[in-house]
């Protein structure tokens, strides 16, 4: 992934209609959730109505797996950071916490 997806000018407010979006489930968040993608309309386009529509969708500890400390969001295939404004068709990704050793 190459580069941050930062807050633009307009992030403060997303689109008043609704914004079709896949999102993608990597590694063992794919196996938490059961599922390598689903497609979301939100009316909140941005990372908290992705998540608020997620907590719809999954039970308690999925969810709570894609909200856990170190998980990371992209958009796009770049890093996600602040309040990024969805575009639609635009691709949202969870990722684990990477391990090593």
């Amino acid at each position: 992934m190459d580069g941050i997806r930062a807050a633009g000018a307009n992030a403060a407010t997303a689109s008043a209609c609704a914004v079709k979006v896949t999102v993608r489930f990597f590694a063992s968040l794919r196996e938490e959730t059961g599922r390598e993608s689903l497609d979301l309309e939100l009316e909140d386009a941005t990372i908290e109505g992705v998540r608020a529509s997620l907590a719809a969708v999954f039970g308690k500890d999925e969810h709570a797996a894609l909200n856990a400390p170190g998980v990371r969001v992209a958009v796009n295939q770049a890093l996600a950071q602040g309040a990024v404004v969805l575009q639609p068709g635009d691709e949202v990704a969870f990722l684990p916490p990477v391990t090593g050793g």
